[in-house]
């Protein structure tokens, strides 16, 4: 019985996962020097779409800003809109660089 409740909640997993140009990447969104505003997104296995990683990059950077500021806003210093001849990738991941801008008070 406990085998079958880890393969459905393995493959209810599998599941909700996205794929971006057809291909799924794994993603770890990190907060920089203990700032929470600013993060690092590292995404793996790029050279099965570089078009895809940057697009699971965005994703997680405005799920990370939105989860913890409410906001979609992303001042990237480094990210999917970067040109490609300006990107370094190593080890098949690269490394987004963003900060969440702060609500202002009013």
């Amino acid at each position: 019985m406990l085998v079958a409740a880890l393969a459905t909640t393995a493959c209810s997993n599998n599941n909700n996962r996205i794929a971006f140009d057809g291909q799924y990447f794994r993603a770890k969104v990190s907060k920089v020097d203990k700032q929470r505003d600013v993060f690092t997104v590292r995404v793996r296995d790029v050279s099965r779409s570089l078009d895809g990683a940057r697009a699971a990059g965005r994703y997680e950077g405005i799920a990370y800003c939105v989860e913890n500021y409410g906001s979609s806003d992303i001042d990237w210093t480094v990210g999917p809109e970067t040109p490609p001849e300006q990107l370094t990738i190593a080890d098949d991941a690269i490394v987004f660089q963003g900060t969440c801008p702060q609500a202002q008070d009013t």
